[in-house]
């Protein structure tokens, strides 16, 4: 059994498509770099749809009492942020924040998040994931998602250099 393996799935706010912008995918891939660079997760996965991404993961030992999710998600959302202020304003009007604690928002409040217990449902997940985009139409295979941790599972290298295979934890 893994040791604090979750799988989230993050939805950009009233599901726009803010992740279309490949400078924003950029910072979420560089977002998960961090995370894995300073020993804070072993990634197993990811995908970045144009409204949502998906990240299987597991948490190093000293980061299980910790909420990384949040974290990550706020340094993302103030990159995007940043990115929109330097470059386009008038898009960043559409992340308002209707609530007193942010000027934007850029994900809905509650991510879905769940614990995988073993291989078997990390394996599905991972599945899942890298074949959505060829169900939305993205790409004809799960390889073929540039913003996706399938080409390593299909054997074409790890072109991000921070997958973790989920295998050398079992």
């Amino acid at each position: 059994m893994f040791n604090g393996l979750e799988f989230y799935t993050a939805t950009r706010l009233n599901w726009q498509h803010l992740l279309s912008d490949t400078r924003h995918k950029e910072i979420v891939v560089n977002s998960l770099k961090f995370l894995v660079n300073n020993k804070r997760i072993d990634l197993y996965g990811f995908v970045i749809m144009s409204n949502h991404i998906y990240i299987p993961w597991s948490k190093k030992d000293e980061w299980l009492d910790k909420d990384v999710f949040q974290r990550f998600s706020k340094f993302t959302a103030q990159q995007i942020k940043f990115n929109l202020l330097a470059s386009d304003q008038d898009e960043l009007k559409n992340y308002r924040g209707t609530q007193s604690d942010r000027e934007y928002q850029f994900l809905e409040r509650r991510p879905f998040s769940t614990t995988m217990f073993n291989r078997i449902v990390l394996e599905q997940k991972l599945d899942y994931i890298h074949n959505n985009p060829v169900k939305a139409g993205l790409c004809l295979l799960p390889e073929d998602n540039y913003y996706s941790s399938a080409s390593y599972y299909y054997g074409l290298g790890d072109k991000w250099n921070m997958i973790t295979h989920y295998m050398e934890h079992m």
